[in-house]
């Protein structure tokens, strides 16, 4: 078996674990289950976590556009220092083989947090580059071959294609969207809905998240191919 690169990054402001269990982050844990499966079965892959909720990174600036814009030959020390963020997530993502990504939903988005991580890295010449040759699609991937697992929480239901909720879920598809500049192409889902309910719709919910995020884990990282060729699942974990 082939040793593979595992990127987690988690994007809640809370905590996985407070004195108050009803303010653990639900992303968080149901994440966690997957990453715990994960290492079970594969302990020698390689392991990097950024928890961006509680540690941000910078929003991009003019300054930071300057630079990206500047040759690579041409940037002066202070330049080089404004990019060195972006130069380090962009290279966590590229080694990377398997992203999880979590994320609450607020406001029916993702997290400022979780958009400056992107921002970070959605950058031409390192993730993208850019031809208008092309016509009306001069924007190009240049990463690929890459799994992610979006793992959500929300606070109402019915987020997903045909739900009642479709048209103001805006977390799933940005996320979408986003991920090809991650170089992904397979997708997996884990939801966990019903948090303002409160009810036993949102216990089932939870739990059924965790157990399809274990699930996801083991048929990915036992099996003897790439978790690429893995047959995707759709609706992971949605009631």
């Amino acid at each position: 078996m082939n040793m593979s690169t595992l990127l987690h990054i988690d994007s809640s402001v809370r905590a996985a674990t407070n004195p108050n269990p009803d303010h653990d982050s639900i992303s968080k844990n149901v994440a966690r289950r997957f990453i715990d499966t994960w290492k079970q079965n594969r302990p020698e892959d390689e392991y990097i976590y950024r928890d961006v909720g509680v540690n941000p990174p910078a929003f991009i600036t003019q300054d930071w556009i300057g630079a990206v814009f500047t040759p690579e030959e041409n940037r002066t020390p202070a330049q080089q220092e404004t990019l060195a963020l972006s130069d380090t997530l962009i290279a966590e993502v590229s080694a990377a083989d398997v992203i999880v990504i979590s994320s609450p939903m607020y406001n029916y988005g993702m997290p400022a947090q979780l958009k400056a991580w992107f921002d970070q890295i959605v950058r031409i010449g390192k993730t993208f580059d850019f031809d208008l040759e092309r016509g009306d699609f001069p924007l190009q991937p240049l990463l690929s071959g890459k799994t992610l697992i979006i793992v959500t929480s929300s606070g109402e239901f019915g987020f997903e294609k045909g739900g009642i909720r479709e048209e103001s879920g805006h977390l799933v598809p940005h996320l979408r969207t986003l991920s090809k500049y991650l170089g992904v192409d397979t997708i997996y889902e884990v939801a966990a809905e019903y948090q303002e309910f409160g009810d036993e719709r949102h216990r089932v919910s939870v739990a059924n998240a965790k157990a399809r995020a274990e699930s996801l884990a083991s048929e990915l990282s036992l099996s003897a191919q790439a978790p690429s060729s893995v047959r995707e699942v759709t609706d992971v974990g949605r009631n």
